[in-house]
């Protein structure tokens, strides 16, 4: 039986949907598999935390856990249509890493260990690929800026001068997401692939796009000054998974060793009724890509 009309599919949709309750989004559409789930660590603009991911054949959810297993929230829903994957090297304590990027949003992830790492990233492409396939269309090409974490910049990494403190903040660029001051970030452009709404840059950035659209290349263009802001509008400036939990604040290491699950067609080596969040051993790569299909 095709694991898309099984009932152990809709359970497992159902008991997502469940987990994240009234925040989050009806997940349960036709055609719609989840394909398999576990916990990766995301780079917040902060520091890494750890999130709850759900791949399905369609789209990419991941949340904060609230309860392991039982409750999550700040749901967020990603097409895999959009998505493009990037390899990291190991950096030290990042290990196991790839960047997940979108036009919209770009954020690196982090695996417990390399054999998780390749399993996610083979299932992640094959779901891509299957839908860019199957619509006809192309790959985006086009794709937002991965964020500079803070704490990988002491200083304005556009001026080089002014250190950032409790009156020098730090803000990031929306077009190539570095860190930087506010002089050094007072300009505003449209970037349409992200938002209707014009959005702060650095002033490399914006001399680029001034230069471009002035030349009649691309659809970014310059929008004005970012000071034209109200003072307590920091929309420009947040990650909204930094919003995060109580639980987020206490130590976490920054690498997790849950393991990932990914289902397969329905046959009996699946517990249908496996719970949502539970490890499983993971199988050989080609085989379990292989009941995709």
């Amino acid at each position: 039986m095709s694991i898309l009309n099984s009932e152990a599919n809709a359970r497992r949709i159902a008991l997502v949907e469940s987990c994240f309750g009234a925040s989050g989004q009806p997940l349960a559409v036709p055609g719609r598999v989840l394909v398999g789930e576990g916990v990766l660590t995301k780079m917040c603009r902060k520091k890494p935390k750890p999130r709850q991911v759900f791949l399905f054949n369609d789209i990419l959810v991941y949340g904060n856990i609230v309860m392991s297993k039982k409750k999550y929230n700040q749901q967020h829903i990603i097409p895999l249509e959009e998505v493009q994957l990037s390899s990291l090297d190991d950096n030290g304590q990042h290990r196991n890493g790839w960047l997940i990027k979108t036009p919209t949003k770009s954020f690196a992830v982090y695996a417990a260990t390399a054999t998780e790492k390749t399993e996610w990233m083979a299932h992640i492409n094959k779901c891509v690929q299957d839908l860019l396939n199957k619509s006809g269309k192309k790959a985006a090409d086009t794709h937002a800026a991965v964020w500079v974490p803070d704490d990988a910049a002491t200083t304005c990494q556009h001026c080089q001068r002014v250190q950032f403190n409790v009156i020098q903040r730090r803000h990031h660029c929306r077009k190539c997401g570095r860190v930087v001051c506010g002089a050094c970030s007072s300009k505003k452009i449209l970037l349409p692939h992200q938002s209707s709404k014009p959005l702060r840059c650095c002033l490399a950035c914006y001399d680029e796009v001034s230069a471009a659209s002035k030349a009649g290349l691309g659809d970014n263009r310059p929008a004005g000054d970012a000071r034209d802001m109200a003072v307590n509008d920091n929309s420009s400036d947040d990650d909204s998974d930094d919003e995060g939990n109580p639980g987020d604040d206490a130590a976490q290491p920054p690498m997790l060793t849950q393991t990932m699950k990914f289902y397969e067609r329905g046959d009996a080596a699946t517990n249908a009724n496996a719970e949502v969040g539970a490890p499983a051993a993971p199988e050989d790569d080609a085989a379990v890509i292989d009941k995709l299909v």
